[in-house]
């Protein structure tokens, strides 16, 4: 059952999931997640439902797995040699137009989990967890380098930092975040925190 099940999900071309999660994304900005349905992905895309819920369960999963694929690549490919060169990686790989509507967007999810168990938990599982496994994976890295003392605490927050980033500069500041405030962010805050030389 479960061979038949994997048969079944697998049947989309790696170019027409991309062109799924694109309208996905699009119809998200456009409407928010409460407002956006099933069958207006199904409209946009020109599928039938029955093949969208066999092959994402539902609007949950759909649009984690969305909003994953808006990730150009996996932070644990960024190996540069250093810690700060994988965090400018990280932070350089959109653009400011991409950073500021991808913020917008991820900041209205982030509204719509409170009052959705579904999409937390499609968050959680989707891209929560395996992001925070590819930052512990670039901490130990540093940390093999002798970059990073093993017992330093702050290695425990890094993505809390992170993301505080995000969040308030437009909550504080009012404006988007952009590479350079993240780059300073990184050097005035991130490496500090974890005992690392910024020059």
């Amino acid at each position: 059952m479960t061979e038949v099940a994997t048969a079944r999900r697998s049947r989309l071309t790696p170019e027409r999931e991309a062109e799924l999660y694109g309208a996905v994304l699009d119809l998200l900005r456009e409407v928010g997640y409460d407002a956006l349905t099933m069958d207006a992905v199904a409209t946009r895309t020109r599928s039938s439902k029955a093949t969208l819920y066999r092959q994402w369960g539902g609007k949950a999963e759909l649009v984690a797995k969305a909003i994953r694929c808006l990730k150009p690549g996996s932070l644990a490919d960024f190996d540069t040699g250093s810690l700060r060169g994988d965090f400018i990686a990280l932070v350089t790989r959109e653009d400011d137009g991409q950073i500021e509507q991808n913020a917008a967007l991820m900041r209205g999810l982030a509204m719509a989990m409170h009052g959705n168990p579904d999409l937390l938990r499609a968050f959680r599982e989707f891209l929560i967890e395996p992001e925070l496994e590819e930052f512990h994976r670039v901490l130990a890295r540093a940390v093999d380098r002798g970059e990073v003392r093993p017992d330093n605490p702050a290695t425990g927050y890094v993505v809390h930092m992170m993301l505080g980033a995000f969040v308030t500069r437009t909550l504080i500041d009012e404006l988007p975040p952009t590479q350079d405030f993240l780059i300073s962010y990184v050097d005035a805050v991130i490496l500090p925190a974890l005992g690392v030389p910024t020059t």
